[in-house]
């Protein structure tokens, strides 16, 4: 099951976690009187007040902090690198949609801090601490040392330095109210000490008080203005053409319902994002698919055709408009964002709409009249997505051996558990699984990588972490699994079972094109950037004392996608795939 958000009466209210209330004192904040421990103390029972019931880490960090965690039952998992562990955070925190933490020592920051490019990306609430030389070394060429506030500045949406205990009550709080507030990023805390140990060794005089608000994302719901809203309304009724574009705010405020009950009243087709794939039925007659760079291309042409473009939760960033070209430039826009500094950033709008995705839609419902079918409309978008789906056809429904990865998406698409979460890698992964595997059932959730190839493995270990009664799987190639296949020890020593899908292609396919066009054709010389030996990845899961299967056929995987289910213990299903199963271009208008 998904996170329980608080209930009205808890949000915007102070749980007092630790600490002994007196009503009668008058000398501490709220009549409440502070309680002597140590920094890692408040900084166990602040996070586990917060919720969150895994830490991320690679030692040596904040030991104290986690013998305390350990009594509070929040479970401490080790990494084989930094990078893995803010990956592992990251999906954490999507998945359960509230704020993670990890954490690395001063020599380890810099590999921390390159691994929140992730979360950034992904506007993903994730609580990072580092420790950090002492002052005194400070610029002065100390062993393993440099300074760590730019990599940080580039990656995080908070970040502050702390020196003593009694600066944990200002500082640690206010990491959450910035990690999960407006638009979601990760925050970060910078501890004095290799191991952050002056900060956290140290005692003091601390009340350790929980703001509900900040333990989930949204902490607040916002709404457009009734003006924005009207305005907003009238052209949408007077659009011929009308597209929505739903992205990442839409899952992040869990307003699927609410975007399928506005797509049908107003008779509006939808374009989904990568981060927004399950918030709206693929098979629904208004379904467009996912638009951009890792697109189909009936998305794309609806998108190029329409009259007016509807961005909800959407950045309209690079990704999803392919480079800021789809739509065209001109095309008139709406945008809703819980963040005013988005809205306009991409695409100029006639109407700007500030506030929490969920409920402007509502307020959005409530005042709209029911648009007449635009049949002329819907029936050239359906026409679109049939005929990519017709082109798209025979290899969907290919019995070639090596497997096609369309093939393998296709049989995902049917065999995945109905309450199955799909975390994606990018490259290839993120192509295949966005355009290629539909998820059919409401309950089914996608997170894809939103930077680094590589991040799909540990992520989903955060994610099964996050919600361990679900089947997690892992979508990703042999290029993505070689980067933290040591992780795979961690999962078996933690007890994570997840189920990693690897399309092996023995190469890294996706570059293939580019190589060769270079070096004018196929070389011994090109062959060495991008293809791979074969490798028997099943084979390594087995060594590592997890569960590892080969299939070669496409009547194999449901067999082995059983077993792994039923290993209990980290599984990885090696599917040996075509190495000419290339992703197409991005549609891209006729010049």
């Amino acid at each position: 099951m998904d996170a329980t958000p608080p209930t009205s009466r808890q949000r915007g209210l102070f749980a007092i976690v630790r600490g002994i209330r007196s009503d009668t004192d008058p000398h501490t904040p709220g009549g409440r009187t502070m309680t002597r421990m140590t920094g890692g103390r408040f900084v166990a029972e602040t996070v586990h007040g917060y919720g969150i019931t895994h830490a991320f880490f690679v030692p040596y960090i904040a030991p104290r902090a986690l013998m305390e965690m350990e009594k509070l039952g929040i479970k401490r998992v080790q990494t084989h690198g930094e990078k893995a562990a803010a990956y592992m955070a990251d999906a954490y925190a999507r998945a359960r949609r509230g704020p993670s933490l990890c954490m690395a020592q001063s020599v380890g920051a810099m590999n921390l801090a390159a691994g929140l490019q992730d979360p950034y990306l992904a506007c993903s609430p994730v609580i990072a601490i580092t420790g950090r030389e002492r002052q005194v070394s400070q610029q002065r060429h100390a062993y393993q040392e440099v300074d760590h506030k730019g990599p940080f500045s580039a990656v995080t949406k908070y970040s502050a330095t702390l020196s003593t205990p009694d600066q944990l009550p200002v500082y640690l709080p206010q990491a959450f109210r910035a990690a999960t507030s407006g638009t979601p990023g990760p925050a970060h805390l910078d501890l004095e000490g290799l191991a952050g140990q002056l900060v956290i060794d140290a005692e003091a005089e601390l009340d350790v008080v929980i703001d509900e608000s900040f333990t989930q994302v949204p902490p607040f719901r916002p709404e457009a203005d009734v003006d924005a809203v009207t305005a907003a309304l009238e052209l949408l009724m007077q659009a011929e053409r009308p597209v929505i574009v739903a992205g990442g705010g839409v899952t992040a405020s869990d307003a699927g319902a609410e975007l399928r009950a506005l797509a049908e009243k107003l008779s509006i087709p939808v374009a989904t994002s990568l981060n927004a794939k399950v918030m709206f039925p693929s098979d629904h007659p208004l379904a467009v698919g996912v638009p951009g760079s890792y697109s189909r291309a009936c998305a794309n042409q609806a998108l190029c055709e329409a009259d007016l473009v509807f961005f909800i939760g959407s950045h309209a960033g690079g990704q999803v408009t392919n480079g800021y070209t789809i739509p065209p430039r001109g095309t008139p826009a709406i945008q809703l964002d819980i963040n005013p500094a988005e809205i306009g950033r991409n695409y100029p709008v006639k109407v700007g709409l500030q506030g929490d995705v969920r409920d402007t839609i509502r307020r959005m419902l409530a005042r709209a009249e029911p648009a007449s079918p635009r049949r002329s409309w819907i029936g050239r978008v359906q026409e679109l997505v049939d005929t990519w789906k017709q082109g798209v056809s025979a290899l969907v429904a290919s019995d070639n051996v090596p497997m096609r990865p369309e093939r393998l998406c296709a049989e995902l698409s049917e065999l995945l558990p109905t309450d199955a979460i799909l975390v994606s890698d990018t490259g290839h992964s993120g192509v295949w699984t966005g355009t290629m595997l539909d998820l059919k059932h409401p309950n089914q959730r996608y997170l894809r990588c939103a930077g680094s190839l590589g991040w799909g493995l540990p992520a989903a270990m955060g994610a099964k972490c996050a919600q361990p009664d679900r089947p997690v799987v892992c979508f990703t190639g042999d290029g993505g699994i070689w980067y933290h296949i040591g992780e795979l020890d961690t999962a078996r020593k933690s007890g994570i079972h997840t189920v990693t899908v690897v399309n092996n292609n023995h190469s890294l396919n996706q570059e293939k094109n580019g190589v060769e066009g270079i070096y004018g054709g196929r070389t011994v010389g090109s062959d060495e950037l991008w293809l791979f030996p074969e490798t028997d990845f099943a084979g390594i899961a087995e060594s590592m004392g997890c569960f590892g299967i080969t299939v070669h056929k496409p009547g194999e995987l449901q067999g082995a996608l059983e077993q792994a289910f039923a290993a209990g213990k980290p599984a990885l299903v090696d599917v040996k795939t075509d190495i000419d199963g290339i992703a197409p271009r991005a549609w891209v208008p006729p010049a």
